[in-house]
């Protein structure tokens, strides 16, 4: 979770998104999600900031990588999560408590849309990479997850012009899910990447992940710096 637009409705629901996270409803879906950090990350040892990192449901698969993850989130509700699976720090993602080129890793993984202005915390993961640092990102597919797609049918996905708002919206096909209790804000595929490049983080890898043949997961690996070739 990132900046403090988001950080009363995650505390409102720390304690059921801790639960959620953790058992069976989301058991392969978790699974699916670190396999896919494990394919863009590998192993590594050193600092991982672990960017809005909720209840620091990801600090397992980062830290069997041989990295040492740390968390930053502004929602105290899931940092009381959080502190019993890494070090954690209050923070804004746009505004992050780290000094330049301070860390050798970032990972930000199910986040993008739980803030409102994701270019401003790809710009602040720029910040504080070294140079040469590694960035993962990992979420929801942009394409196929949102407010306009309906997955009620599966596996078909019905998809509809919803795709080019770019607003908050607590529309969902699956009333019980995380969208419909906190909301999210879209960021479409293009501006995603664009974001990304323009923060000065080169995409390396990229990554697509989900049941029936359908992507519910995007992920990519970037480097801070230029490919001078």
């Amino acid at each position: 979770m990132g900046p403090r637009a988001s950080a009363a409705t995650y505390d409102e629901h720390a304690d059921w998104y801790n639960d959620f996270m953790s058992a069976g409803t989301a058991g392969a879906y978790i699974e699916r999600v670190h396999a896919a950090i494990e394919e863009l990350l590998g192993p590594g040892e050193g600092t991982c900031l672990d960017v809005c990192c909720g209840t620091g449901a990801h600090a397992p698969a980062l830290a069997g990588l041989g990295w040492t993850p740390v968390g930053v989130d502004l929602s105290g509700g899931q940092l009381r999560h959080a502190v019993r699976r890494l070090p954690v720090v209050v923070g804004d993602a746009t505004a992050l408590p780290f000094g330049d080129g301070a860390v050798p890793t970032v990972a930000c993984v199910l986040a993008h849309t739980d803030v409102p202005d994701y270019a401003a915390v790809l710009r602040e993961v720029a910040r504080v990479l070294r140079p040469g640092g590694r960035f993962v990102h990992l979420g929801v597919h942009p394409c196929f997850i949102g407010a306009f797609a309906d997955w009620s049918d599966r596996p078909r996905v019905l998809l509809d012009e919803r795709y080019a708002d770019r607003s908050r919206s607590f529309d969902a096909w699956n009333p019980a899910g995380v969208r419909a209790r906190v909301g999210a804000w879209h960021l479409p595929l293009s501006d995603l990447l664009n974001a990304t490049t323009a923060a000065g983080l080169r995409i390396v890898r990229t990554t697509e992940a989900g049941p029936g043949g359908v992507p519910d997961l995007f992920g990519f690996l970037a480097v801070k710096g230029r490919d001078d070739r």
